[in-house]
């Protein structure tokens, strides 16, 4: 029963902090200045980290830095007084190579060839549709995965996905985390998801031993940054 209550004790931080965070931090708002089931990176090893053509203006902790880091790597630096705290990655999809998510588009009512229309609700609400399907399958395939890595030792649990701006387009925000029987977090993820008509968009950072890039070292530091990672998504130059 102990156990029962340390696991949902874990669960409610991992969800209020982010949350609370936004009303106990007095100079927070947005400016207004993984594993994935996508395929086919779009990349050019010449053209640069792409934040850096897509970073908008951005809120950051007192004496934090955000910026592109350095090379063609898609990875977001987040640092302070010169140490790297963390990276948050952003992989690019293109449609023409996705066949799963043509497929998702079509299940939500967008045949292949529409015209994109980001006035119409209609069309926002098909394209959350298709969105929430891959959230979807990517919680199934990595449930799949952890259920083989974690046995009894480790609970995983997933975020209810929201819908929420990723610079001008609708998106959807999702996440997961394995929480230690005996107390603690193994793993915490968080990730943003966003189509423009042509292109998938998919924003990852993480507290992870296990990962190699888009991650925190430290959860603590992770939970600090999380409503800054909100403020940062909402305000994208995207499309």
């Amino acid at each position: 029963m102990l156990r029962l209550y340390h696991l949902l004790l874990g669960f409610i931080l991992l969800v209020s902090i982010p949350l609370g965070a936004k009303f106990v931090l007095p100079k927070f708002s947005p400016p207004k200045v993984e594993k994935t089931t996508a395929v086919a990176k779009l990349s050019n090893p010449n053209e640069g980290n792409i934040w850096q053509k897509i970073l908008g203006d951005t809120a950051t902790p007192t004496n934090w830095q955000v910026t592109a880091c350095k090379g063609n790597a898609p990875l977001l630096c987040v640092s302070s007084k010169d140490e790297l705290l963390g990276t948050v990655e952003i992989n690019v999809y293109p449609l023409a190579n996705n066949e799963d998510f043509q497929k998702k588009l079509i299940a939500a009512g967008i045949p292949p060839g529409f015209k994109v229309d980001y006035q119409s609700s209609k069309y926002q609400t098909q394209v959350l549709t298709a969105l929430k399907a891959w959230v979807g399958d990517y919680y199934t395939t990595v449930a799949k995965d952890r259920q083989g890595e974690y046995g009894k030792e480790i609970t995983f649990l997933t975020y209810p996905p929201q819908s929420v701006a990723v610079g001008k387009l609708q998106g959807i925000r999702y996440g997961f985390a394995g929480l230690k029987q005996k107390g603690g977090v193994q793993e915490q993820h968080i990730g943003h998801v966003a189509f423009d008509g042509k292109k998938l968009y998919v924003i990852t950072t993480a507290f992870d031993p296990g990962s190699q890039t888009g991650k925190f070292d430290k959860l603590e530091n992770l939970a600090i940054f999380q409503p800054y990672l909100y403020a940062i998504a909402a305000d994208l130059r995207l499309p």
